[in-house]
Parts: structure tokens; C-alpha cells; sequence
């Protein structure tokens, strides 16, 4: 199997490397085409994004003003700070260049002339290396106002690193363009959606890293190539980011569609001393767990997962054996969500706290059933009623954790499993509370 991301070539970050191997022959053959034919090959290959939401690529794309009276924008989203993906970092170490070219043929596509790519302020050694690459290709006249006379093309386009300063939240696109704006990273209502008011009030695309290294590839060996991989209406391959109780954890550029089971024993190794899966959570912390015994036959697309009662995500694939304590696991995740809530949102503003106060009381031994239908319901107040898709990332884990993994949670709270009692610490009262309650902020 081709891989058209991460391909098996030694020092391909090096810029004469990717040249010798085709580097920059995707973007001569686009510069060649009208911008409209750019955006239909794209449309034909069905490429999604890669960044969790899975909606098509160039279809995004053509929701751009074709008549161009104001600038145009293209952002290229690598905040990844969700828990469990890590791809993105792997293309700015390993194929920074194809992500370069895919960037000027997208850029090229919409008509605009500034890019920012931004990624997460942690990510201090990726942002240099992505950097020296982008420094060679101004150099070479990739970049900037010689690509015209590169490429024989009226266009160019310029390319910026903005630097996140750690928010979770930025990872969000509009939020992402407020943090780029020097705004605070609160996501904006819409619509009006980013193609038509972003960047500065001006028309703006925000595509994530893994999904313009495809482009070039697309580009180069056509749209019906591009569809034919993987299953049908989620074409291509993935980055999985694999984790957890495996014996090789890392990251696996496979066919979409691949078994999740295959994925697991035949690429990451397996389980430590082959004990059995409890949990797998398939696409980054936020999305639905499932559990172990009804992983078999789970294909690893957009469609397949949710036939399965899950979402494909960022493709960061969470595995947990037998032995896991599911309450740590979960209360762990909530503080995450609660820590990054932006706060512009009742809902997830202050369910995400009292999640992680009930989980907490719970782990302090102090729990009941109760407590495990309040959750579901806390997270059931948020999922659905907040700007953006955290409300649902922080509501998703604990509603489907506690539904598909009640027995154990019962244990819990029933004191059937041993719980260490941490030293004290500020926990709720052990009371009744109701939803009705806790809208109103007991």
C-alpha cells in the first residue's frame, strides 16, 4: 500500500530529497489548471478533513467568493493539543515540504495570498523545523513573489507561523482565528461561517495539517486515484496515532476502513502480556468510548465508527487493557475539559466543573448510583447547547463511559472495587443534587 502522507523515504524533510522524488511536480501541474479545476479534482477524490469533523475538503472549498473583492485567507490548523493525537507533529519531523506544496496549490485554489499556519506554542521543536523548511523554500522560490516566475503562474502566495499559547481551545477554527487576530481564542456564533466572514471579516478556509499534505498526491495522480483507497466514502489513508496498552505505540498511515482490530495486534503489537481490551477510545479523548468485547469488526472510518456508536475524530486510537481503572481514566479526562473551557458557555463552563467534582467525589469513596445518573445527565444539560464542539467533547466522554461501562461505575460507587482515598481535598457535599440545582449553582 502507497503512502501518500508519511512515505517510507529516508530524509525526505530534506527539500533536495522531495525534489528528486517529484517534490513540487503536483504544484507545476496546479498552477497549470484554473482554480476551479484544482477545486473539482479535489471534490472528486472525496477527500475529508482530517481534523475531526470529517466534511469534505473541496466542497469547503468551493464555498468561497469566486469573485474576489476583499483578501482571501487560508489557516492551516496544527494547534493538536487533543489528548491522544499526535500525527500532525509527525508530518512537520518527517514531510514538512509536501505540507508546504500542498499549502500553495490550496492557497492557489482559493485565491489567497496569505497563510498562517498555527500551531500549538508546546510544539516549540516541530514550529523550527517547520520553519527552516519554510525558510528553504523562500529560498528556493517555492514562496513568496518568485513563485511566479517558479511556477510561470500570476500567483503567489506568502506563508506565516503563528504561535498558539497553549489553549486547547484555539484548536477550534474560529477561535483559532480570533487567537491569530490577537483576540481572545473565544469561539464565534455562526453563521456567518469563516468562507464568508474570518479572518478580519474577510473570506477564510481553515483546513488541518493532515488534510493539505494530501492535496499534492491528489493533485498529481488525480482525484479517481485518490477515491479508489480506502473505503469509498471516506477515501485515502489516515495517520492513526495509537497509544495506550499496546506493545508499539506510534503513529500508522493505513487505508481508511482498516479493522480497528488489525490496527491494534497486527501494526501497534498487541496488548502487554496479552491481556484483554476493556476500552478503546478510536479518535482522541473526546470522542465516544467503546467497549472491548464490540471492537471486532470495527472498520476505522467516518461511517463504519458511527455505525458502531462512535466517531472517528482526529484517528487517535486510546487503548486500555483489563486492568484499568476507568475511573481515573475518566476523571482525568474531565479535569482536561474542564481545565481548557473557555468559559463563554454556561453550559460548559460549569457542567464541565461539577463532572469532574462528582467524578472526584466518587473517587474519594463518597459516591452512589445517583451520582452516576447526575453525570449522565450534567453531560447530557451540555451536549448540544454550547458555541462550539467542546461542550460536547467534555459531555461525550463521561455520558458514554458511564452508559457502556455502568457495571463497573456501580462497583464504584457500591465499594465493590478497592478506591485509595487521596489526602483531603475540596469535594462536594455528598447530597442530593439535582439538575435543577446545579442550574441554578448550588
Amino acid at each position: 500500500m502507497e503512502k501518500i502522507v508519511l512515505p517510507d523515504i529516508p530524509n525526505l524533510d530534506d527539500l533536495d530529497v522531495y525534489i528528486a522524488n517529484g517534490g513540487f511536480e503536483a504544484a507545476k501541474k496546479a498552477f497549470k489548471m484554473s482554480k476551479e479545476e484544482v477545486i473539482e479534482e479535489v471534490k472528486k477524490s472525496g477527500l475529508r478533513g482530517r481534523g475531526g469533523a470529517g466534511f469534505f475538503t473541496g466542497l469547503k472549498w468551493s464555498f468561497m467568493p469566486r469573485t474576489k473583492t476583499k483578501p482571501h485567507y487560508l489557516a492551516v490548523n496544527g494547534d493538536e493539543s487533543e489528548p491522544g493525537s499526535f500525527k500532525d507533529r509527525q508530518i512537520f519531523e518527517r514531510n514538512p515540504h509536501q505540507l508546504i506544496e500542498g499549502i500553495i496549490i490550496s492557497a492557489y485554489a482559493i485565491q489567497a495570498q496569505t497563510v498562517y499556519i498555527y500551531i500549538r506554542g508546546e510544539y516549540y521543536h516541530w514550529i523550527q523545523l517547520l520553519q527552516k523548511a519554510l525558510d528553504a523554500n523562500y529560498e528556493r522560490g517555492h514562496i513568496g513573489e518568485e513563485m511566479r516566475e517558479t511556477f510561470n503562474t500570476d500567483f503567489y502566495c506568502d506563508v506565516y507561523i503563528h504561535r498558539g499559547a497553549g489553549a486547547y481551545i484555539c484548536g477550534e477554527e474560529s477561535a483559532l482565528m480570533n487567537s491569530i487576530e490577537g483576540k481572545r481564542g473565544y469561539p464565534r456564533v455562526k453563521p456567518p461561517f469563516p468562507a464568508q466572514n474570518g479572518l478580519w471579516g474577510n473570506p477564510t478556509t481553515i483546513n488541518n495539517v493532515e488534510t493539505i499534505t494530501n492535496v499534492p498526491k491528489i493533485i498529481a495522480n488525480g482525484g479517481d486515484w485518490f477515491a479508489s483507497i480506502g473505503a469509498p466514502k471516506h477515501p485515502g489513508t489516515l495517520l492513526f496515532g495509537v497509544s495506550g496498552h499496546v506493545n508499539k505505540p506510534g503513529v500508522y498511515e493505513l487505508p481508511t476502513g482498516t479493522l480497528l482490530t488489525d490496527i491494534i495486534y497486527n501494526y501497534a503489537g498487541g496488548v502487554p502480556g496479552n491481556k484483554k481490551i476493556k476500552c478503546v477510545i478510536p479518535g482522541g479523548s473526546s470522542m465516544p468510548p467503546l467497549r472491548g468485547d464490540s471492537i471486532e469488526g470495527v472498520k476505522m472510518d467516518a461511517d463504519s465508527l458511527r455505525e458502531a456508536g462512535s466517531l472517528i475524530g482526529t484517528a487517535g486510537i486510546m487503548v486500555m487493557d483489563e486492568d484499568t481503572n476507568l475511573l481515573d481514566v475518566l476523571l482525568r479526562i474531565s479535569h482536561f475539559y474542564h481545565h481548557e473551557s473557555c468559559g463563554q458557555c454556561t453550559p460548559c463552563r460549569e457542567g464541565t466543573g461539577w463532572m469532574e467534582k462528582i467524578l472526584r467525589r466518587i473517587k474519594n469513596g463518597q459516591g452512589t448510583s445517583k451520582d452516576l445518573d447526575l453525570l449522565v445527565d450534567v453531560a447530557k444539560n451540555i451536549e448540544g447547547r454550547t458555541v462550539c464542539a467542546l461542550g460536547d467533547a467534555a459531555a461525550w466522554p463521561v455520558k458514554f463511559m458511564i452508559e457502556r461501562f455502568r457495571d463497573e461505575f456501580e462497583q464504584y460507587v457500591n465499594k465493590e472495587i478497592t478506591i485509595p482515598v487521596p489526602n483531603k481535598i475540596h469535594s462536594l457535599r455528598h447530597s442530593k443534587f439535582t439538575i435543577e440545582q446545579i442550574k441554578i449553582g448550588l
